[in-house]
C-alpha cells in the first residue's frame, strides 16, 4: 500500500523543481518501462497492478491497486505501471554529424516527437536552449515513446555553443533554399524555433544557410506547419 507521503512526492513530480529536488522523474506503461531496461536510466522502484507482466528480480516492485495507480499517474487512463527513476548527469558528446537545435521548444508533445524522430533517423544528439521545454516531463517522456532513452539531450547557451561549433548551422526560412534540392552539408546542425515566435534574432545571425518547405496547396493560405512536422519532413529529405 502507498503512503500518503509516496503519493505526494509522486504526484509533485510533474513539476520541473521536484524532479530536481528529489532527482527523480517518472515514466508510465510497461512498453516504455522495459525500454528503461536496456538503457543507462537506473530505476529506483516500479508500482504496478500486476508485476508479474514485468518479469523483473533486479528492481524493486511494488503491487498496488487500480485505485492507488490513479493517484501517482499523469494519464487519464492509466497503464498498468509506473515507473520512479533517477534523474542522469547531463553529458555533451562531442558534436555529431547531424544534430537538431531547439530554440525555445516549449511544448512537451512537440519536444517528445522530436526526440522519438531523432531516434528514428539516428541521431544520436539535441541541443537545446536552457528555456526549452524539460525533457524530463511526462508529457515528453510519454510523447518520446521510449526515444529518450537513446538520445542524448543537452541543455546550454545556444549564443555560446552556436559560437564555437563546427558543424554548418542551418534555420528554416520561407525565403531559404528548397528542401527537396538542397545540397546537404556533410556536417550540420539543424536549428528548430519556438512554435509561435520562431528562433530568437540572436540564433538567426549564427545561421549560415537557410532551408523552406515548399507550399503545394493551391491556396496557399497555410501559415506555417508545427515545428515537429516541419522537422519530420526535412529530416526525412536530408537523409535520402
Amino acid at each position: 500500500m502507498l503512503t500518503a507521503h509516496t503519493i505526494k512526492v509522486l504526484q509533485s513530480l510533474d513539476k520541473k523543481k521536484f524532479r530536481q529536488k528529489y532527482n527523480l522523474f517518472l515514466v508510465e506503461g510497461n512498453k516504455i518501462i522495459c525500454e528503461l531496461f536496456e538503457s543507462n536510466f537506473k530505476i529506483k522502484e516500479i508500482f504496478s497492478t500486476d508485476p508479474q507482466k514485468l518479469d523483473r528480480t533486479d528492481v524493486p516492485i511494488t503491487h498496488i491497486s487500480e485505485n492507488e495507480l490513479k493517484k501517482i499517474s499523469f494519464l487519464q487512463n492509466p497503464k498498468d505501471s509506473v515507473a520512479i527513476c533517477y534523474l542522469n548527469e547531463e553529458k555533451k558528446l562531442e558534436d555529431k554529424n547531424i544534430q537538431l537545435v531547439l530554440d525555445g521548444i516549449q511544448d512537451p508533445g512537440n519536444l517528445g516527437t522530436i526526440i522519438r524522430l531523432a531516434d528514428w533517423f539516428g541521431i544520436e544528439q539535441i541541443i537545446c536552449s536552457e528555456d526549452t521545454v524539460d525533457f524530463y516531463n511526462p508529457k515528453v517522456i510519454m510523447a518520446s515513446m521510449g526515444s529518450f532513452t537513446r538520445v542524448n539531450m543537452v541543455y546550454t547557451n545556444l549564443v555560446e555553443y552556436l559560437s564555437k561549433t563546427e558543424n554548418i548551422n542551418i534555420g528554416t526560412d520561407m525565403d531559404g533554399e528548397n528542401i527537396y534540392t538542397f545540397e546537404k552539408p556533410e556536417k550540420i546542425n539543424l536549428i528548430l524555433g519556438n512554435e509561435g515566435k520562431g528562433m530568437r534574432p540572436e540564433t538567426e545571425k549564427l545561421i549560415k544557410k537557410s532551408i523552406m518547405i515548399p507550399r503545394f496547396g493551391k491556396s496557399q493560405s497555410t501559415e506555417s506547419l508545427n515545428v515537429s512536422m516541419a522537422a519530420g519532413i526535412i529530416l526525412g529529405q536530408l537523409f535520402r
